[in-house]
């Protein structure tokens, strides 16, 4: 049960956020949604650091190699790994006017769900190889801690869904569209941590390399696509003080429930 709720509490702060639709009659502020992408850079960054690296290079020691060799070859091949995917998937940023990856004939809006897409999947990664790290009986990883990551992730995907379907929602699609739609841009969450959780279980020994790989596809998303964000046009402060919170909330849930 526990693993179940686990695993659906991120979809569900985006299927929240894509819900605001229903509730707001505009989009939001500029200024608002600066705070609410660098409240979620926060979230993303404290939890690479207190959930993913650090568990990491505590579960490397005493083995062979030094205990940041695992970290470190895991956090470059999840950057690699979300560069792969920024290469190969046709993609819009919100603040961008000119697609990535291959090139396509999709509509502006399936653009900008497909970016977003795209940076769920480290989220759910994440998720993943943490509760993958619980069920494995890894001392230094308990279900209060994978909660905590859960839950950190479904506060950061609240402003995530309200991004995808408000627009969508001014473009002229209807509100059951628009927040299906934003729904959908979530959906990828739980499938990636089950994907994870699986192959984890059967490959243990590297869990280390995951959690780290996890992380660093977590920073990709954060440094090529919301910090640019942040920076765009004014209130790039309020952006600053979002990420500041941000990240001193996932500290403090990682430490006080790990």
């Amino acid at each position: 049960m526990e693993l179940f709720l686990g695993l659906m509490i991120p979809f569900a702060g985006t299927a929240m956020g894509a819900a605001a639709l229903f509730v707001l009659r505009h989009e939001m502020r500029d200024g608002l949604q600066k705070l609410l992408l660098g409240f979620a850079s926060g979230v993303m960054l404290a939890a690479s650091v207190w959930s993913l690296l650090i568990p990491a290079m505590e579960q490397s020691e005493g083995g062979r190699l030094p205990a940041w060799f695992p970290a470190a070859m895991g956090f470059f091949l999840g950057v690699g790994f979300l560069l792969l995917l920024d290469s190969l998937i046709p993609h819009l940023h919100k603040s961008s006017d000119q697609a990535e990856g291959l090139p396509s004939r999709a509509g502006k809006n399936t653009m900008l769900l497909l970016a977003v897409t795209l940076h769920n999947i480290p989220e759910g990664m994440a998720v993943g190889v943490v509760f993958a790290g619980v069920l494995a009986g890894t001392a230094d990883m308990t279900m209060p801690a994978a909660l905590a990551l859960s839950i950190g992730i479904a506060l950061q995907n609240f402003p995530e869904g309200a991004i995808v379907s408000m627009p969508l929602r001014a473009a002229g699609a209807s509100k059951p569209k628009a927040f299906l739609l934003g729904l959908l841009s979530g959906a990828v969450e739980p499938v990636a941590a089950l994907i994870t959780i699986l192959l984890t279980a059967i490959l243990v020994p590297v869990l280390p390399y995951l959690l780290a790989f996890a992380a660093g596809a977590m920073v990709y998303v954060v440094v090529e696509e919301l910090i640019p964000e942040l920076q765009e046009g004014k209130h790039s402060n309020i952006g600053i003080i979002g990420t500041a919170a941000g990240f001193v909330l996932m500290m403090v849930l990682d430490v006080a429930l790990g």
